[in-house]
């Protein structure tokens, strides 16, 4: 917050010039205030994520979202044909499916000991 030097020589035009820039510095702080209190619920959400992903210690929340869904999603799919998968099939594919995501949480409990 620099607020503009008043002019040395007391003319006219020099006053005005300040006053004006008086005023900017005014409207430029009323603009970031307003802002702040726009973003003032982002913040919090984005803060509340942080939070329970750190207080429950879950480094890649997302990824465990999405093998949770795609684990419920194949026990109980059904199968694209009309007679369905045998289990074997199910689960060879949930195995492949999740594989990257098991070899990721492998290598990140082994960096952590």
């Amino acid at each position: 917050m620099s607020l503009p030097a008043l002019p040395h020589n007391n003319s006219r035009t020099e006053m005005r010039k300040a006053l004006i820039r008086l005023r900017m510095e005014m409207h430029r702080q009323e603009i970031r205030h307003e802002s702040a209190q726009l973003l003032q619920p982002l913040q919090r959400v984005r803060g509340m994520t942080q939070n329970l992903q750190g207080g429950f210690g879950i480094k890649h929340a997302p990824l465990w979202g999405m093998a949770a869904v795609t684990l419920l999603g194949f026990l109980t799919g059904k199968g694209a044909k009309s007679g369905g998968t045998s289990s074997l099939t199910r689960l060879v594919r949930l195995g492949t499916t999740l594989g990257p995501l098991i070899k990721l949480v492998m290598q990140g409990s082994s960096r952590n000991h």
